[in-house]
């Protein structure tokens, strides 16, 4: 459990501190006030990433050059300082051993209103669905796929190059196919773990007899060599790879139909929601505590059934920090603190 968190230079804040509960913790305000900035330093103090940007740069407050986040979980004192020319780890005062050590103490779902381009948006929003769970489930799943992100990245560099000879390209082949075939085969282990907990999911949130289908669509075939051979042509003229797990994708059907062209915005949001708290679920059943929930301002999509039929459907262990501009959603009044957020400065009522 997360029990505290400090932020430095973080967003909009210059410093903020938070107690966490255990269960619900609701932080509400009106829009643009920082309510989604709290949730996102706790992703980064657990996972050194962002739910909402690819890069740290953004993160830190204008005007300064790092940030800071600190806090306690499970007992043990987290440190992350960033700066653009730098990161420094604290891990009970001292450096870990690895950063792996540090990334093995804490799992972290978000939940948020962009999470529809899981169904709308491009293939490259549901790699990233199954790279952040798979980092974190899965032994080496993290090394694998900096290993072959790498590797594709020398690959195109030597395409984008003129002219490039045969017998050399060649020699960037073997590591593509190594660590692209252990990428697409443990995507595809992940997806089989998802699916039966986001059909259930999806049945509960939508109070329907729909069922939600997730099905992996690799990026090649079973040989994976010799796409790459019948695809030099293509290669040549477009100067890139263009077969391999960087074309990995997820099928998403309801009753069969392809849930991007045939599926309302309301069922698509429940399909996005689904997949992620299939997540929660997949972390639940893993050694070690609860995820944290980061449920970002998700109510006001919803109809008022399935927002509530939404938080119970979630794993009752885990923490949840959830934002909102009020509290009018709710059937019951749920157990947890309530902080209100005005001028980045947080009051507990």
């Amino acid at each position: 459990m997360l029990t505290e968190l400090q932020l430095r230079n973080f967003r909009c804040f210059e410093t903020l501190r938070v107690d966490f509960a255990p269960g619900f913790n609701f932080f509400i305000g009106e829009n643009g006030q920082g309510k989604t900035s709290i949730l996102e330093a706790a992703c980064v103090l657990l996972r050194l990433q962002s739910q909402r940007s690819s890069t740290l740069a953004p993160l830190i407050r204008i005007g300064h050059k790092s940030f800071q986040v600190s806090g306690s979980y499970q007992e043990h004192a987290l440190d992350f300082r960033y700066s653009t020319l730098r990161r420094k780890l604290g891990f009970d005062h001292a450096e870990p051993r690895s950063t792996a050590e540090y990334l093995s103490l804490g799992r972290v779902v978000s939940l948020a209103n962009t999470d529809i381009e899981l169904v709308r948006g491009g293939s490259d929003f549901r790699r990233r669905f199954l790279d952040f769970l798979g980092a974190q489930v899965q032994g080496g799943y993290r090394t694998t796929l900096r290993s072959y992100e790498r590797a594709l990245r020398s690959r195109n560099a030597l395409l984008k190059s003129s002219h490039p000879r045969p017998r050399e390209l060649a020699a960037y082949d073997q590591p593509l196919l190594e660590h692209g075939a252990r990428l697409s085969g443990m995507r595809a282990q992940l997806l089989k773990r998802l699916e039966p907990f986001a059909a259930a999911a999806h049945q509960d949130i939508s109070d329907s007899r729909e069922v939600l289908a997730l099905n992996f669509a690799p990026g090649n075939s079973d040989d994976f060599a010799a796409d790459l051979a019948r695809s030099r042509p293509q290669e040549t003229r477009l100067r890139q790879t263009v077969v391999g797990p960087h074309r990995d994708d997820i099928t998403l059907l309801v009753d069969e139909m392809p849930a991007s062209q045939y599926a309302s915005e309301g069922q698509q949001r429940t399909v996005a929601l689904a997949a992620k708290i299939a997540q929660a679920h997949v972390f639940a059943l893993e050694e070690g505590p609860a995820p944290l929930l980061l449920i970002d301002d998700i109510f006001g999509e919803l109809d008022p059934g399935r927002r509530n039929r939404l938080l119970r459907s979630l794993p009752a262990e885990a923490q949840k920090l959830v934002t909102a501009t009020s509290m009018a959603w709710q059937e019951e009044r749920a157990d947890g603190p309530i902080w209100r957020l005005a001028e980045s400065k947080l009051r507990r009522e």
